[in-house]
């Protein structure tokens, strides 16, 4: 019992620690490339303190729900949206010898899954908002939602081909060097289809503010509007750790029975600095343009990466 508590509150701190840490970094990161001064004042030392302003401007925000809006539905979007990536966590294998949360032996099937029910909030939140710009917002996180899904799916298909088990420590416990370069197509498949599904730049059609507004969280405001921007930096954590499992080797490194959980934050945290560079270097794409590269490039790449796969294994036995 005392095991699983621990585990239980580690993740815990986790989840409420690190997209902080990820959201900080990302004001940092955009000041320095964009030249954006505001967030390098706050608090004195590079603007050490702009996250906590940002915490306490949301907390005294009024919190506003449409007279016209589903009430409950309004109010439970948010943590429909965030919860999701909490349990995701459970499961990610962080070091060896069972530095996990929880072991599932379907563990690649229970992240995927577990994934998609985040997206459900966002729907939810369109669909309550009784304001045409969240429902559009809402359509396209669905329709984003179903051309992304499959793309992602069949790309982490290749990895459990490849170990021969869906179980995460298992992947890791079969994974060798020389998959970086095999898996490589499947690499890149996934994690862009992860940016995709988390709507970030280049591909945040759902929230365009110059055309919707801001999408299906037009309505929230305060701690409402706060959980759904922790819930994207949640995702992108999610989206970076499990890339770093299931194609870069997670904890595998020099030293690894004693550094591999550095080794995974190493890697995880570079993902993520990836993901924030993404966002201040390319314009974001035209709705036609998102679902076209779903359709035509990703899902081609992800079954060319299985056929690799099947090829090497036949190859190796």
């Amino acid at each position: 019992m005392l095991d699983t508590v621990l585990r239980c509150v580690a993740t815990l701190v986790v989840f409420l620690v690190f997209p902080l840490l990820i959201g900080q970094t990302e004001h940092k990161v955009m000041a320095h490339m964009q030249g954006r001064l505001g967030p390098m004042y706050a608090g004195g030392f590079h603007g050490w303190a702009q996250l906590v302003a940002d915490g306490v401007k949301f907390a005294q925000k009024e919190d506003i729900v449409p007279a016209g809006a589903d009430r409950r539905v309004f109010q439970l979007a948010p943590a429909v949206s965030l919860l999701p990536y909490l349990f995701v966590l459970l499961a990610i294998p962080v070091g060896p010898n069972g530095f996990v949360g929880q072991a599932v032996d379907a563990g690649l099937f229970f992240v995927l899954a577990v994934m998609g029910v985040g997206v459900i909030g966002k729907l939810m939140a369109g669909w309550a908002s009784a304001n045409k710009f969240s429902l559009l917002g809402g359509l396209r996180t669905a329709a984003q939602l179903m051309s992304y899904e499959l793309p992602m799916v069949l790309a982490a298909a290749s990895v459990a081909m490849a170990a021969g088990t869906l179980s995460l420590p298992g992947i890791l416990d079969a994974w060798q060097w020389y998959w970086l370069p095999w898996q490589l197509i499947g690499a890149f498949v996934f994690f862009t289809a992860g940016l995709a599904e988390l709507q970030r730049p280049p591909f945040d059609m759902p929230v365009a503010d110059s055309e919707i507004i801001f999408g299906a969280y037009t309505e929230y405001t305060g701690l409402r509007f706060a959980l759904f921007l922790l819930s994207e930096y949640a995702g992108i954590l999610v989206v970076s750790a499990l890339t770093a499992v299931l194609f870069l080797g997670g904890w595998h490194g020099p030293m690894a029975d004693q550094l591999g959980w550095l080794w995974m934050l190493l890697k995880t945290f570079a993902l993520a600095f990836l993901v924030i560079w993404l966002r201040v270097t390319y314009p974001r794409l035209r709705e036609d343009q998102l679902m076209r590269f779903a359709w035509i490039v990703l899902i081609p790449l992800a079954l060319v990466q299985l056929a690799l796969t099947g090829i090497i294994k036949v190859a190796i036995a």
